[in-house]
């Protein structure tokens, strides 16, 4: 899909592990933290378009007991300090089997974010590395964009509507759509 079939964000939203940082399944320790190449620079070009960005992120190590609140809360405070500052952080703790509204691929954390920033579903991008990401964004109304991982399913990218081969070529699509 073209640029220009993406509406022009005013905020950019990302999903925090495969995308931003290494995954590291559960992780509770903040050392652990490590950004995948190229986090920093899309970033800083997000920040320097003057659009607020912020880290929505599954996190059922909370509702499986693998992991606290506040461990969470400490490994985001590292993402922070490594890639912040961010606008907005959204964390959904529940188990997949609690039937919540926040854990993506339900919209709750992009529609919780929107309030958040002032911006309708419309005028936000999210970006990801699985289908949950996008199908959320989509349930949302917002923009999604896939950046595939190895662990990203092939028919997670057949089925995204716009797809980046890394985060630098996601930023640079959703800001060539800017006016």
């Amino acid at each position: 899909m073209s640029a220009a079939a993406v509406s022009p964000p005013r905020a950019i939203l990302f999903d925090r592990d495969g995308t931003l940082v290494t995954d590291v399944p559960y992780n509770p320790d903040p050392a652990k933290v490590q950004p995948v190449a190229g986090a920093r620079a899309a970033l800083e070009a997000v920040r320097a378009a003057g659009l607020p960005c912020g880290v929505l992120t599954n996190q059922s190590g909370i509702g499986r007991g693998l992991m606290t609140r506040e461990q969470v809360d400490a490994v985001n405070a590292r993402v922070d300090q490594l890639l912040g500052p961010f606008d907005v952080w959204e964390v959904c703790p529940h188990h997949p089997d609690d039937g919540c509204r926040c854990r993506k691929p339900q919209p709750g954390m992009i529609l919780a974010a929107c309030r958040r920033l002032g911006l309708d579903p419309s005028e936000v991008a999210y970006i990801g590395d699985i289908g949950a990401d996008v199908e959320a964004a989509a349930a949302a109304g917002a923009s999604g964009v896939l950046v595939p991982t190895p662990v990203t399913r092939r028919e997670e990218v057949e089925a995204a509507g716009l797809v980046a081969g890394d985060l630098a070529e996601a930023i640079s699509l959703l800001l060539e759509a800017r006016p």
